[in-house]
């Protein structure tokens, strides 16, 4: 036993002398490097003080090389930390499911309850979807120690082990927002307009329910109209990510101008508003649906298509293709939805005790009796069903149990709402830099449609 003791001993020592034989010229060159320094390199006041207190200047000068010596030594024998263990990264295939992705990387299902149930988040885990990825990080025995659920690029979700369970811990990205803007001029319809100032159709549509208390997209809009935003561009890691929201906006109608800013009060709430402070979200939209044509209007004495009898029109038909969307106007709760003959698939909605508006002859009904409804929330989409000729909406609104020409009711309704006369400095400082911003590409539009170069002088 002793022999065997004084082995390991002496392999102890083998160890430590290569240890040093390693390092010894280190530690010799950062000690000459210290001792030179302190010879060669004080000035002249420091020189003239040594001559005065030797014993105390070079005690001095020798505490000041140990502790170099004592850091150089320290920096050169600290471990190295050990290597991260690689990670296994799998991407979510159409079919895919969590238990084939955990066989395919070598894990049980022993593996995905043990996250499931520990973590606190482990129900996230069972929602993959096509394009997302997983990664695992195991010993090298194999046992799972860690996961990565990357849900995109602004979500990752990741799973360890903490006191012998797995804990979850989920990480948000924010991209950083940059200021982008559009301009573009209406020749045939607002859609088209806006994608060929570069918008997306979610942003096309965003912009229309901005304005859809103050311009009805069906009928309002004219050639020669033109539109112009401010909106945030969002970029990740230095590049174009996607877009935010739209900032400020102006469309000029028929010669008339509407701006809106968005505005975050101090309550929090954020909402858009004109430049007077009132708000552009009226009690009801002035269209039930966008970009579509009108194929016939509230009329008393209209000859039925179908019945070839004359009936009283009490609404407003929208042509549109089958499928389309179609918005409640205001908010509510609805009131009857279901199927009739003549109607086809239909929803009444409620809007207080004075107001209900009426969608007949849609494809596919999205709303159920007694469900609340708010304003462009999808309620179903066109159809054709019931006594229809073609795919169409029907449109009714009624005031008090009578039927008004949903066109021109809009007029008498209550007015929007506004700030009250405390937040109005507030909000008219917030949007002084995009009003300015607004009227730059409202006066380049103009010069553009001159055909002039020439800075405008007041």
């Amino acid at each position: 036993m002793f022999a065997a003791k004084k082995t390991r001993g002496a392999t102890a020592n083998r160890d430590k002398s290569r240890f040093s034989r390693k390092h010894l010229l280190l530690v010799a060159g950062a000690v000459a490097c210290v001792a030179l320094s302190a010879i060669f390199l004080p000035s002249n006041e420091v020189a003239a003080n040594r001559v005065e207190t030797p014993e105390k200047t070079l005690n001095g000068q020798a505490d000041s090389v140990a502790t170099d010596i004592a850091t150089v030594v320290e920096a050169i024998t600290e471990p190295a930390p050990p290597p991260e263990l690689p990670w296994q990264d799998y991407l979510v295939k159409k079919g895919d499911n969590l238990s084939l992705i955990f066989k395919q990387a070598g894990f049980s299902d022993k593996d995905i309850y043990s996250i499931t149930k520990q973590a606190a988040d482990g129900k996230s885990l069972t929602r993959i979807f096509p394009g997302q990825t997983i990664s695992f990080q195991a010993t090298e025995n194999g046992e799972l120690i860690a996961l990565r659920h990357i849900i995109s690029k602004l979500k990752t979700v990741s799973y360890s082990i903490v006191d012998g369970k797995f804990s979850s811990n989920t990480q948000i990205r924010v991209p950083e927002a940059r200021q982008g803007w559009a301009s573009a001029e209406i020749v045939s319809s607002l859609f088209l307009a806006g994608q060929e100032a570069g918008l997306s159709h979610n942003k096309i549509m965003e912009l229309a329910n901005i304005f859809g208390g103050v311009i009805d997209f069906v009928m309002d809009p004219r050639n020669g109209d033109t539109i112009h935003l401010l909106y945030e561009d969002l970029y990740l890691d230095n590049e174009k990510f996607g877009v935010g929201k739209i900032l400020a906006a102006s469309f000029t109608n028929r010669g008339k101008t509407f701006n809106a800013y968005l505005y975050e009060d101090t309550n929090g709430d954020e909402g858009y508003y004109n430049e007077d402070g009132v708000s552009m979200r009226k009690a009801f939209l002035l269209a039930p649906l966008d970009f579509t044509r009108i194929s016939s209007n509230f009329n008393l004495r209209r000859m039925h298509p179908i019945y070839k009898t004359t009936k009283p029109h009490r609404g407003t038909d929208y042509a549109a293709s089958r499928g389309t969307p179609v918005f409640a106007v205001g908010d509510g709760r609805v009131q009857r939805a279901g199927y009739s003959k003549a109607n086809g698939n239909y929803v009444f909605i409620s809007h207080g005790e004075a107001y209900v508006t009426k969608y007949l002859h849609l494809h596919k009904r999205h709303v159920k009796q007694g469900q609340r409804v708010s304003q462009s929330q999808v309620i179903g989409t066109v159809g054709s069903t019931g006594a229809a000729t073609g795919p169409h909406l029907h449109y009714e609104f009624l005031v008090n149990g009578v039927h008004r020409n949903p066109r021109t009711i809009h007029k008498k309704l209550p007015k929007a709402k506004s700030l009250n006369s405390a937040e109005l400095p507030r909000f008219k400082e917030t949007i002084l830099d995009m009003s300015s911003q607004l009227a730059a590409l409202q006066i380049d539009n103009r010069l553009a449609l001159n055909g002039s170069s020439e800075t405008p002088t007041d």
